[in-house]
């Protein structure tokens, strides 16, 4: 990763210049942290451990758990963020910014990938029902896992070769908690309003046809339970109300940041949802709606105590 700027290290002014605050952020966020890292590995630990991995859904939401997104996304900003609220000066080298610019984006765009591949999953639930086994199969699934890592590899990549090119002047205040795309721009020694229009087609519509084919599939699955008995239309959608829910946490606040300009933009606390609080509340809103999930977990905590007390 060449620099081919004079500045090695960048200042992040961070959520707040109070240190009560900051001291308060750093208690809230910590907790936020071990629950994050907790509740995902319960779930993921629960799924591999049962009968449930057999399950596409539930193949889709161990990885969104650990192997290529909550964790790993929330992993990238949050522990920085977290020592930086209890540090005098908040500073990030030149190579661990555009790390974690790309690291971020690449993460966070294979949880939308596969929060879609959840929702197509729904959709074949209850409208293709017939033909479930015969579309969700393991090979299936296990491509639409690699085809949202390439998915997320691709724009974060030509994004990440954008910011490298780019020289930056003093002062090098990054006015955000993390290295982002539109804080780092207004950076720059040069005109970035064409890179801008790049991020917002790159970022911006991506999320929009994200949004556009997931409604779409809502749409379809509201259209088709229309039809079913009153008992039945309930169960089929609570089965969708857990991944909504997710989908709103964490898509939503990023459609609404990366729909701006980078003359526009505006640090905001919307980042925290899709930082911090959504991958926080995945395996919670998972958990709760799902009796297979929590029979798995009553299971595995059986068993850790069976041990505990064999020994």
């Amino acid at each position: 990763m060449e620099n081919r700027n004079n500045i090695t290290k960048f200042i992040l002014l961070g959520l707040s210049q109070k240190k009560e605050i900051e001291i308060l952020c750093f208690l809230l966020f910590l907790l936020c942290y071990i629950g994050i890292l907790i509740g995902n590995l319960l779930v993921m630990i629960s799924i591999a451990s049962s009968q449930l991995m057999k399950q596409p859904i539930n193949f889709f939401l161990s990885h969104l758990s650990l192997r290529e997104a909550d964790i790993c996304y929330t992993s990238t900003v949050t522990p920085k963020l977290i020592a930086d609220l209890l540090a005098r000066k908040k500073t990030i080298s030149y190579h661990g910014c555009m790390t974690q610019l790309f690291t971020m984006h690449f993460f966070g765009r294979i949880e939308v990938f596969i929060l879609t591949g959840m929702a197509f999953d729904r959709y074949v639930t209850i409208c293709k029902s017939l033909c479930y086994t015969l579309i969700m199969t393991r090979q299936k699934c296990g491509a639409m896992i690699t085809a949202s890592g390439a998915g997320g590899f691709l724009p974060s990549f030509g994004q990440f070769l954008l910011a490298i090119f780019l020289h930056y002047c003093s002062p090098n205040e990054i006015d955000h908690y993390f290295c982002d795309v539109y804080p780092s721009l207004k950076l720059a020694c040069t005109d970035t309003t064409r890179i801008g229009l790049l991020v917002i087609a790159n970022s911006g519509l991506m999320g929009l046809v994200t949004f556009a084919v997931l409604l779409r599939f809502y749409a379809v699955i509201l259209h088709t339970v229309r039809s079913y008995s009153v008992e039945n239309h309930s169960k089929a959608l609570s089965t969708c109300s857990s991944h909504v829910t997710v989908v709103v946490l964490f898509i939503s606040p990023l459609f609404f940041i990366y729909i701006q300009s980078a003359t526009t933009y505006q640090k905001t606390v919307f980042s925290l949802f899709y930082t911090i609080i959504a991958p926080m509340f995945n395996p919670l809103i998972y958990t709760l709606r799902n009796i297979e999930m929590k029979n798995a977990i009553k299971k595995l905590w059986c068993h850790i105590t069976v041990r505990k007390d064999m020994n």
